[in-house]
């Protein structure tokens, strides 16, 4: 397996660093914090460039906050900078991991994205009588940090960029706390590990990727099963012998242990496909692609709360457009158009009263 070295020139280069910036307040530009930097952005990128160059850099501290919906999570926010930094590490780091990533891998990656992962597992879906669908228990919070380097560790070789990689992986911040034992483990081993990544980091969530990319080899090449994708950490696997995905379900389990995860219990189950399955807010039926209705209630309350800021002066006009429009192009992805003749009656209604 070919390594690669001489990275870090690359990695801390003016041009590059510039680049991230602009990466990096994609949809931000007008947070104080972004505008604070951008106000002196030049002094700031060499300020920072030392810094990585002189071995003195150092991530700040984390801003977090909860979520509730679709389910309880913690969101941590790194500082701007240290934003800038991720851009700048990935630029340099993302392309050599992505030529190693199967095609049906969609999550956080140029061209594919949940729209093209929704139209893969439709075609497979409705092409076998059977589903083994799963996602890993707690992933974030489980990704083991010593598992997670010696991954990098076989692809990249230059110290420099191996020493800014570790630094951001040993300065994430605490995350909900995952005791899960394994065979040879100890009563405080799973307290003993450094486990789980900040889900808001762009670093997070390309090392997300990396963790599981040689599962997904296991899975096609060792499993030999043709029709699978996955999405993070939600994954399926499709065929029309139930007892195959029988006896994959267990060696699946066995093969995460490796990785010190385990799938969920409860939401991952083998049924058959024309009872219809749940996958990246869509609801995959064999003649039909519903909106699933969590979802659809989540975006309806976001749209009323978008409405009331319009009425109060809080939003442009331009600005709840856009979001329609977003919301409206990801509908169209299903069977949606009473639906969507319906969110745009109520719309009108709402905007002139």
């Amino acid at each position: 397996m070919k390594r690669y070295g001489n990275l870090w020139s690359e990695v801390i280069a003016f041009d590059n660093l510039l680049s991230a910036a602009h990466k990096a307040q994609k949809g931000k530009r007008f947070r104080e914090n972004v505008l604070v930097f951008n106000y002196n952005l030049e002094q700031e990128l060499f300020q920072l460039q030392a810094e990585l160059e002189s071995k003195t850099y150092c991530p700040g501290t984390y801003k977090t906050f909860q979520i509730y919906e679709p389910k309880p999570r913690m969101i941590s926010a790194a500082p701007y900078r240290d934003r800038v930094v991720h851009h700048a590490l990935c630029n340099i780091i993302v392309p050599i991991f992505e030529r190693t990533f199967i095609s049906d891998s969609y999550a956080n990656r140029v061209g594919f994205g949940s729209h093209r992962a929704l139209r893969r597992f439709t075609t497979f879906a409705r092409s076998s009588r059977y589903v083994f669908q799963a996602d890993i228990r707690k992933y974030f919070p489980s990704i083991d940090h010593e598992i997670l380097k010696s991954l990098i560790y076989r692809k990249i070789k230059c110290p420099n960029t191996l020493c800014l990689i570790n630094t951001i992986i040993d300065n994430s911040n605490f995350q909900e706390p995952v005791i899960h034992y394994f065979p040879g483990d100890n009563l405080l081993m799973p307290l003993q590990r450094r486990c789980g990544l900040p889900i808001g980091n762009l670093t997070s969530q390309f090392f997300a990727n990396v963790y599981l990319n040689k599962f997904d080899y296991f899975v096609k090449e060792q499993l030999k099963a043709s029709k699978y994708i996955r999405y993070v950490d939600d994954f399926a696997l499709f065929s029309d012998e139930q007892e195959f995905l029988e006896t994959a379900r267990v060696k699946i389990e066995e093969y995460l242990i490796n990785l010190r995860l385990k799938i969920h219990p409860i939401k991952s189950q083998l049924f058959k496909a024309k009872h219809g399955a749940n996958f990246v807010g869509f609801r995959i039926l064999p003649n039909q692609i519903r909106v699933r209705s969590d979802n659809l209630r989540l975006a309806r309350k976001r749209l009323r709360r978008m409405l009331r800021d319009y009425h109060e002066g809080k939003i442009e006009a331009e600005k709840l457009t856009q979001s329609l429009q977003s919301w409206i192009a990801h509908l169209k992805h299903g069977d949606t158009w009473q639906l969507r003749q319906q969110i745009f009656s109520s719309l009108m209604y709402n905007v002139s009263c």
